[in-house]
């Protein structure tokens, strides 16, 4: 599929420990998107990477997105393309922060809607370890809190959907084996709570909106990383659903 070319900007945002791009001087080392803002922008797409705290808690998050927006995009709205915890900062930037004019449609990619049982095992088991020493270091860490599978309740019984504003989802469907060990670790977990997941989150919990896409991949896989030619037809296919309600 051809990629298509949006009327208004695209934002891209990440998750927990995510960036725009990691460089050394001139030199970019990584995006997190994978290709997918030169993809998009090589169709003559306006996209703008978002680039938040790594740690931060959800409220703060979505504050720096909001300002992100305003001054990137001050006269249009655009389009939201959110991965992992990035969908939780938009939703909460679009309901509670007055942007729902400003925003037309949030895609969410491997966000944890309902929350992550890895989150709540992580946080018991190595989240008093890790609080003091991000402590120390003065380095904020409320993001672990708001993704555990209570908090994302609490959070969407405060966080309605905005009308006017479409929301899509994407789910990553993966299952590590000993010839692909990735994620053997957080994945047993997930789908012992919630069944088939992308290896952090369940399909159940990346359901949000009027329509879910299941992708087979795994969290990483959804943001294109590595390389992979069906994951780039994955991304014009969401841009196509998007363009009919500009």
């Amino acid at each position: 599929m051809t990629m298509p070319r949006l009327r208004v900007p695209i934002v891209l945002v990440h998750g927990l420990f995510g960036f725009a791009q990691l460089r050394i001087g001139p030199w970019i080392l990584a995006d997190y998107f994978h290709g997918i803002p030169q993809a998009l922008g090589a169709a003559g797409n306006r996209t703008f990477v978002a680039r938040l705290s790594p740690t931060h808690g959800i409220a703060a998050r979505a504050a720096q997105l909001r300002h992100f927006i305003q001054a990137k995009s001050p006269d249009e709205p655009v389009h939201v393309i959110a991965h992992s915890m990035g969908g939780l900062d938009a939703r909460h930037m679009i309901s509670r922060l007055g942007m729902a004019g400003r925003v037309l449609s949030l895609t969410t990619l491997g966000t944890p809607h309902c929350g992550s049982p890895f989150a709540d095992w992580a946080l018991g088991q190595i989240g008093k370890l890790v609080a003091p020493v991000f402590g120390t270091l003065g380095l904020p860490h409320r993001a672990f809190d708001d993704l555990t599978v209570a908090h994302c309740k609490e959070f969407n019984e405060r966080t309605a959907d905005v009308p006017g504003v479409r929301y899509f989802s994407v789910a990553g469907r993966f299952r590590a084996t000993w010839r692909n060990p990735s994620w053997h670790l957080s994945a047993p977990i997930v789908e012992k709570a919630e069944g088939a997941s992308d290896g952090v989150v369940s399909i159940q919990s990346a359901t949000w909106g009027e329509s879910l896409d299941v992708w087979e991949g795994n969290h990483m896989n959804l943001i294109n990383f590595p390389n992979r030619p069906h994951t780039l037809a994955g991304y014009a296919s969401l841009l196509e659903r998007v363009r009919g309600i500009e």
